[in-house]
């Protein structure tokens, strides 16, 4: 039993989907997952296990930023044996050509983290997505009609930044969009040697503006968790 989520052996899934927010979690698990058991409810991030088309699957809430997604993941690798983790989580879009609800297949992620600092002595690592994830991902979107964005991210640790304008120069070398957790998450999963894939929805636009409700971002990305859940059985 790890010391954050508090499952016990066998509870949780070698498959599991990695939203931010704890109602997400809820959310999927009871609309996509065949009798689904809540495995944790500490500190309220939720935790489900149950089965889609007939395999276990598990979601698992780990809140927002590097350090929360760390503890989560690295008790699901460590602890509970997972192999293959999915986030599914929201976005801002960083290119014009990237509207609200578009999906984004993280394909890498930069980061204005420490944590890889500290971690790598100063050195630069690259936080890397599962390529047989990344290619199963955008097959099952395309063969449903969809068209996801395939590229750079970068998870950034400041929301409420003092530059207003910091964002321009991500995106002057073609990242994508900007979120909170996937290099971590691929950081942990190359150290660990297991699979992991962020699949993205774009909430809001820092060039148009434009944003989505909180309501909205929990309930009606169903796209993304579709694919999310094609992707971790496959």
């Amino acid at each position: 039993m790890s010391f954050h989520i508090a499952a016990k052996p066998g509870e949780i899934a070698e498959a599991v989907l990695l939203p931010g927010d704890p109602l997400r979690a809820k959310f999927v698990a009871e609309n996509f997952l065949d009798q689904p058991v809540l495995y944790t409810d500490v500190r309220n991030i939720l935790g489900y296990t149950g089965s889609y088309k007939g395999r276990r699957v598990s979601v698992q809430g780990t809140g927002m930023g590097i350090p929360s997604i760390s503890i989560y993941v690295n008790e699901l690798f460590k602890d509970y044996g997972v192999k293959r983790a999915i986030r599914i989580g929201t976005a801002g879009g960083l290119q014009k050509e990237l509207k609200l609800r578009d999906i984004v297949i993280a394909m890498s992620a930069c980061t204005d983290s420490g944590a890889n600092a500290l971690r790598f002595k100063g050195r630069t690592f690259a936080p890397t997505a599962s390529f047989n994830l990344v290619k199963t991902a955008y097959d099952t979107a395309l063969a449903r009609g969809w068209e996801p964005k395939v590229g750079s991210i970068v998870s950034s640790d400041i929301f409420y930044g003092d530059d207003p304008d910091d964002w321009k120069l991500w995106a002057a070398y073609g990242v994508l969009a900007v979120e909170m957790e996937a290099a971590e998450l691929y950081t942990l999963a190359a150290k660990y040697g297991r699979e992991a894939l962020a699949l993205l929805t774009i909430s809001d636009s820092f060039i148009s503006g434009e944003e989505d409700s909180p309501q909205e971002r929990q309930k009606s990305y169903t796209r993304m968790m579709e694919i999310a859940l094609e992707t971790a059985i496959s």
